[in-house]
């Protein structure tokens, strides 16, 4: 049996790896665009920052532990068509020329691209990139592009467009290089994943190491400083108010968002879903005969929404550890996600998961939503830092719906909300976080840990009924 996996990220190279487990005599083969796979785009970040010092210890596994594994990886290989009749997929290698590898089972896993705004000097032939000091960031290509433009022409600022999770990690990178960093954020907060409280706490994190944040405001054009301008580039933004901003830098960062990678799957008659992603079941199936599909580019099964579209790598590689298993005769279906996320910003980190809200409501719950503060250890024990909580239930039930922290990076902020994501993922109520016998000793936690502090303080503020 010949499993042919496209894409060399998260998802394809998690379904090679099951695939293999679960069927070692399967012949698996990786179809890679690019020759990184199994790299951590999640840790470019702090390769730019020069917290990670070489490019090369991203990679998950080399490519000689893939092959070891047992895939035949080929690299620089762009998938073109697939005809699913004939189980063939029409790929161009390295040269350019165009080969057909058949399969018996294939597993679609081309992921996102990063969207790009309407913004004048990103699109069209006058487009300004790499070498002019524009960039998006998504891939090791874009990182090598990125670390150009920082060691040969030593910018000493930098703009990002974008305030969400890649945009907080940037301006932490590049602000820890030395460079005066300017952060434009379209909506009224920065990281608009959790609610405008905990958004204001990251905002005077940033401001605090020198990020200058301007929030409300819609970068429309990019081009190159006039003589006699600061900086190589000039950005003019317009306020939510309609007011003109200009802003000037050597450098300019745009990363705000990605939209999933569906042309492929399409023209082979895949069936799209929630935001353009493809359509798959809770097995990874496609509804097109023995094709998967796992990662960006599909669709996300939440346990509380149902279906929506929410990329993350630890859900890509959940789906592809399916999709992998299932293409070599195996019954495996994806659990669902909850959307669980954490970042760090400069000395804090902040985290979500499960439902804020507006969310919830939307979803036909009855939500309340009560905010709290706990120390993450005894505060007699030297050392202690607040966490700052939001937690969500429904006012009926009781039921944990979500919640978001923020405090120190050495709060154990991600040990906190894995709890209440497991919490919800198993539809318990906030009152019976209480119960969990989770550890303690003061050095690192409270006989109530902080997480149960909140859960407490939204019982007795919510009072379900």
């Amino acid at each position: 049996m010949h499993l042919v996996a496209i894409g060399g990220s998260d998802a394809g190279i998690s379904a090679a790896l099951r695939a293999r487990e679960v069927d070692p005599g399967a012949e698996v083969t990786v179809v890679a665009a690019d020759a990184y796979p199994n790299f951590s785009i999640c840790g470019i970040p702090y390769y730019v920052s020069g917290e990670v010092s070489r490019w090369q210890n991203l990679a998950h596994r080399t490519t000689a532990d893939l092959a070891a594994a047992g895939m035949a990886l080929r690299l620089d290989t762009t998938a073109r068509r697939i005809d699913v009749a004939a189980r063939k997929l029409l790929a161009s290698g390295p040269s350019g020329s165009d080969e057909v590898i058949g399969y018996d089972k294939l597993i679609v896993g081309t992921g996102a691209v990063p969207v790009r705004p309407p913004i004048t000097g990103l699109a069209g032939p006058d487009a300004l990139g790499p070498a002019e000091g524009v960039h998006l960031l998504h891939s090791m290509g874009d990182t090598f592009a990125l670390m150009s433009t920082l060691e040969q022409t030593s910018p000493a600022s930098a703009i990002i467009t974008g305030a969400g999770y890649i945009g907080l990690e940037m301006a932490d990178a590049l602000a820890v290089r030395g460079l005066q960093v300017t952060q434009i954020e379209q909506l009224p907060e920065v990281l608009p994943t959790v609610d405008p409280p905990l958004g204001a706490l990251v905002h005077a994190e940033l401001a605090g190491h020198g990020v200058q944040v301007l929030t409300g405001t819609t970068v429309q054009a990019i081009g190159t400083a006039a003589p006699g301008e600061p900086g190589r580039l000039r950005v003019e933004a317009v306020t939510s108010a309609g007011d003109p901003v200009t802003r000037h830098a050597d450098l300019v960062l745009v990363v705000v968002g990605v939209r999933p990678d569906t042309e492929l799957a399409k023209s082979a008659g895949a069936q799209l879903g929630a935001k353009g992603a493809i359509a798959v079941d809770h097995m990874m199936r496609t509804g097109l005969p023995d094709i998967y599909a796992a990662g960006d580019c599909v669709i996300t099964h939440h346990r509380l929404l149902g279906e929506t579209y929410l990329p993350l790598g630890t859900t890509a590689h959940k789906q592809g550890r399916v999709a992998g298993e299932n293409a070599v005769g195996g019954h495996r279906e994806f659990a669902g996600s909850l959307g669980t996320q954490v970042v760090k910003i400069f000395d804090q980190a902040a985290a979500r998961t499960g439902l804020r809200d507006h969310e919830a409501e939307a979803a036909g719950f009855h939500p309340v939503t009560i905010a709290s503060e706990a120390d993450d250890h005894k505060a007699y024990y030297p050392g202690s830092h607040r966490i700052h909580m939001r937690f969500t239930g429904d006012r009926h039930t009781g039921r944990l719906l979500g919640v978001q922290l923020f405090g120190h990076k050495h709060a154990e902020i991600a040990k906190r909300v894995d709890i209440a994501a497991t919490a919800i993922f198993h539809a318990m109520t906030v009152d019976a976080i209480s119960d969990l016998d989770l550890s303690y000793t003061p050095p690192l936690g409270s006989p109530w840990d902080a997480i149960q502090a909140g859960a407490q303080t939204w019982t007795r503020q919510a009072r379900p009924s």
